[in-house]
């Protein structure tokens, strides 16, 4: 079996969706949409822009977004029998496998993204990655540290798992993660605490959006960050879509699940092949390729 899987951010580089723009008439018609519906043109941004600029969190999530859609709408081959994607890409598997419109799922995304960048600015904050530390051990410290917000933010693999909270509590956290024998305790360049508390703001404005916005019946099961299942009712992936915010990103339990349930080839959509090495780290027997 077969589940395609969508990368969320920091797969962005700069010049990426440029070939699919140029070679691809459909992919251009697409493209073109984009920046009429944004009111901007992102496409100038993400072929001709700096990194830096690429960093923006409301220009970097919809161009992750842009590039994994179209990638899938362009495809040789797209016949996912399940879909997923890491935090931000679970809206591009959304829209591959029918429950959202290519145009509602872009202004959706954006949505989040103006939010997201909102609240960074209400609570300055940040995220860490840590290395070479047993999951059990990095949610007994973050536990452990009650006047700050630190809470596990993404389960990305075995041994490598994000944390994500308050300046300071990150800074404290990655002090105790090293004494207890993580490898690394990497802070990340990020604008703040995804998948944390400090994102509820952010969760009030994307679930009016999410509430306002037609969703339709998938034609695969979605596994879901939240749940880490694979889900199909229209109402539950709502719901996981918007506690997603301020939850973890189970991918390292998702990516299990769906080996359980008979996926053998994880095809990455989008840019980048960040899913495909941390597949590899959850699955040995997986395969893993790039859509075509």
């Amino acid at each position: 079996m077969k589940a395609f899987v969508f990368p969320g951010q920091g797969a962005q580089f700069p010049g990426m969706g440029k070939n699919l723009y140029t070679e691809n008439p459909r992919a251009k018609e697409l493209f073109e949409r984009a920046n009429e519906l944004l009111g901007f043109r992102i496409t100038d941004i993400m072929f001709e822009g700096s990194e830096e600029a690429l960093k923006q969190t409301n220009v970097t999530q919809p161009a992750i977004f842009l590039h994994s859609v179209i990638l899938a709408k362009t495809a040789t081959l797209f016949n996912p029998d399940m879909v997923a994607g890491h935090s931000l890409g679970e809206f591009s598997a959304l829209v591959a496998n029918g429950v959202l419109s290519f145009e509602d799922g872009l202004l959706l995304v954006y949505q989040r993204a103006l939010a997201m960048q909102e609240a960074c600015e209400i609570n300055p904050s940040t995220m860490a990655a840590i290395l070479g530390l047993p999951d059990e051990k990095v949610e007994e410290i973050c536990a452990s540290i009650t006047d700050q917000t630190v809470v596990p933010a993404n389960y990305n693999c075995p041994g490598q798992l994000v944390i994500s909270g308050s300046n300071e509590g990150i800074a404290i956290a990655c002090a105790k993660m090293l004494e207890a024998g993580a490898k690394r305790a990497l802070p990340l360049p990020v604008g703040g605490a995804f998948h944390s508390p400090l994102m509820e703001p952010a969760g009030i404005k994307l679930q009016k959006a999410i509430e306002g916005t037609r969703f339709s019946s998938p034609s695969c099961p979605v596994y879901q960050n939240v749940s880490t299942i694979g889900v199909t009712d229209i109402d539950t992936i709502k719901a996981n879509l918007i506690a997603q915010l301020t939850a973890p990103v189970k991918w390292t339990q998702s990516v299990e699940q769906m080996v359980k349930d008979g996926a053998t080839e994880f095809i990455e959509c989008g840019p980048g092949k960040v899913l495909q090495g941390l597949v590899k780290k959850i699955s040995r027997t997986a395969e893993v390729a790039s859509v075509q």
